[in-house]
């Protein structure tokens, strides 16, 4: 919805970007992603002022809780989610992010967290929410991360604060994977990037909060947490190899 007051270009310019965004969504098919079948401009019935238009973009319903959800009825039950059951789920969801990132020009959440994560009945992973979506282009200051665009504190890298000056490229989606396993493990979401710069110490360690965690796994959570970008592992195919090192069940694929 547009905001009040805001001028012609400027409503212009978001239109177009929602058009962009809209169709790179448009053509996306993989079983962990909800499908996008149709987005449109439409005004309320008899107004006609050219900022009246909304955009709307039509998604299938995804049924089920989401995994803040899961984490919290856990919570209530004085239990954590079991490791080899999260890590199948990441398996899922480093499968999705791949596969954006594998588009071209690649695909950018940049908003990966539990909340935005469904579980549906039968037991599928589905990353929603695309609020925050962008085809990377290195030349192109549309993937620039202003405030309009930072997504949710605890699970967004540093780079996302930077305003004019912050670029976010895959490794932005590797961080979020990394928050959202921390929450998922600990039950608690890992303090902000912004917090851990002014504060090292902020953040316990995953298996200082739940001893359960094997160490692989910990090591895989820290690496993808690592503050700077050239720290973290380089894709989500990497980071995906971490975790199947320790998985028990076997490979978490992602390439």
């Amino acid at each position: 919805w547009p905001q009040p007051g805001i001028s012609a270009e400027a409503l212009a310019q978001a239109r177009r970007q929602f058009l962009r965004e809209a169709s790179t969504l448009a053509r996306l098919d993989h079983p962990n992603l909800p499908k996008v079948s149709d987005y449109f401009s439409l005004s309320p019935l008899g107004d006609d002022r050219p900022d009246a238009e909304r955009d709307y973009l039509v998604m299938d319903y995804v049924p089920g809780q989401d995994l803040y959800q899961v984490v919290q009825e856990a919570h209530r039950e004085s239990r954590l989610p079991e490791e080899r059951q999260v890590l199948g789920w990441m398996e899922q969801l480093c499968d999705a992010l791949a596969y954006l990132h594998r588009q071209e020009p690649p695909v950018l959440h940049r908003d990966v967290k539990p909340a935005n994560v469904k579980l549906t009945p039968e037991g599928r992973i589905k990353l929603v929410d695309f609020g925050l979506v962008k085809p990377l282009d290195p030349d192109d200051p549309k993937t620039l991360t202003g405030l309009h665009g930072i997504g949710s504190l605890p699970y967004t890298p540093i780079e996302q604060y930077a305003g004019d000056l912050g670029h976010t490229d895959t490794r932005s989606d590797v961080y979020g994977l990394g928050a959202t396993l921390y929450h998922l493990l600990t039950g608690q979401p890992p303090a902000s990037a912004q917090d851990r710069f002014l504060d090292p110490q902020v953040l316990p360690l995953p298996r200082e909060v739940n001893p359960a965690i094997s160490p692989e796994v910990e090591q895989a959570v820290m690496a993808a947490l690592a503050l700077h970008p050239n720290d973290r592992p380089p894709s989500v195919a990497a980071w995906a190899e971490m975790l199947a090192r320790a998985a028990p069940t076997g490979p978490v694929a992602a390439a």
